[in-house]
């Protein structure tokens, strides 16, 4: 999510001070998203988000003006990294290289940022009313513009012709399964977390299930 930065009649100033901000926003987003995946919107409060976060309260509320207006940038911050992942999808792609690039780069941030993922989830579950804004028709436009990139490799004949709609809610889900649900994997599995090398091979297995399953097949490695 991009925050206005106040303006400085010294650029010399206006730098350090641009860092600063950015530095302390990125630390009070990493707080806030421990603290809502750990006790939920109602159950989290500003006071805790700032100690944790290693500021004064006073200091939180200059970047953020309440727990709502953080909580909604704890969610457009996960969606924006998502949806700027499947922006690179282009007609002129390779399918099969695109959406392998494109799962990998899912399943990382389901590694390093599993506690946003679930964030996202529980709001979703909840009924989505913090997204409501988010989801306008804009969002809806772009959607559909990634689904024209698939239609576009079924017409090209590049792929099989499955429904690109349901193929995005697949990539979707099946990515953001590993971050959301890794407590239930954990204990089927036996493991008591889940490392890099195991999200690796998750992504791997991915890639060969869905590309197999587009009439793809997966790039070597």
């Amino acid at each position: 999510m991009t925050f206005e930065v106040p303006a400085h009649s010294d650029n010399a100033v206006a730098k350090p001070a641009s860092r600063i901000r950015q530095k302390n926003e990125e630390t009070i987003i990493k707080a806030a998203e421990d603290e809502f995946a750990r006790h939920g919107f109602k159950g989290t409060s500003m006071n805790t988000i700032a100690q944790n976060a290693g500021l004064p309260k006073a200091n939180l509320h200059y970047y953020f003006t309440n727990k709502l207006g953080l909580y909604i940038a704890v969610l457009s911050n996960i969606l924006e990294l998502w949806d700027s992942t499947f922006n690179a999808l282009s007609g002129e792609d390779d399918p099969a290289e695109a959406l392998t690039r494109y799962i990998r780069a899912k399943m990382e941030f389901s590694r390093r940022q599993p506690q946003a993922s679930r964030i996202f989830a529980m709001e979703i579950i909840s009924g989505g009313e913090c997204l409501n804004e988010y989801f306008s028709q804009d969002y809806r436009a772009w959607f559909q513009s990634r689904a024209a990139v698939f239609q576009t490799w079924i017409d090209a004949g590049k792929m099989d012709p499955v429904d690109p709609v349901h193929l995005i809610f697949l990539l979707w889900g099946s990515t953001q399964h590993y971050a959301d649900f890794a407590t239930q994997i954990c204990r089927v599995t036996g493991r008591t977390r889940l490392t890099k090398q195991d999200m690796e091979d998750a992504g791997d297995n991915l890639i060969r299930i869905i590309l197999k399953g587009c009439g793809l097949t997966p790039p070597a490695n």
